[in-house]
């Protein structure tokens, strides 16, 4: 009997280490380019940025209450929550620099899930006013990806030693 039982456990390990072992990849052949798709949709995005264009720029996150968005600021839960976070910035007369996006990564997920890791750049002319990473988790709908969940960080402040 105890000869029985150490033959399932040894036989339960062999069986956990060959599945962690194994590499999964789930790719829809119906939409292989997901990295260009939405290359594409943060391009648009910016543009709408630097047009003063909020209902363009908030047009890539899902409208559910339970889209997300981290920040410094913390947790905002909801479509509404995070348009009230960036209306401000679209205000007439409010200072408000350029965006853009760099080094955009893209993997997916599932056939309707994928995850986005890249850069947000502010500027205003030549120089660099803000920067930091991000990572969002998008869906894909019947009107394109859509971000579900966005956690922006900002780049410290660089000191004149920084340099």
């Amino acid at each position: 009997m105890i000869a029985l039982s150490r033959f399932r456990n040894l036989a339960l390990c062999f069986a956990v280490l060959w599945v962690s072992g194994c590499t999964i990849e789930i790719e829809d052949e119906g939409d292989s380019d997901v990295q260009g798709a939405v290359e594409r949709m943060l391009v648009e995005s910016a543009r709408a940025w630097n047009r003063g264009e909020l209902a363009g720029f908030m047009d890539d996150y899902l409208k559910s209450e339970n889209t997300t968005y981290i920040g410094g600021r913390g947790l905002l839960t909801g479509y509404d929550a995070i348009r009230a976070r960036y209306a401000p910035l679209f205000e007439p007369g409010a200072a408000r620099d350029s965006l853009r996006f760099e080094n955009v990564r893209v993997r997916r997920l599932a056939a309707i899930d994928a995850v986005a890791t890249a850069r947000w750049v502010l500027y205003d002319g030549e120089a660099v006013t803000g920067s930091g990473p991000f990572t969002l988790v998008l869906r894909r709908t019947s009107s394109g990806w859509k971000i579900i969940h966005d956690h922006s960080s900002s780049d410290p402040a660089l000191s004149p030693a920084a340099d």
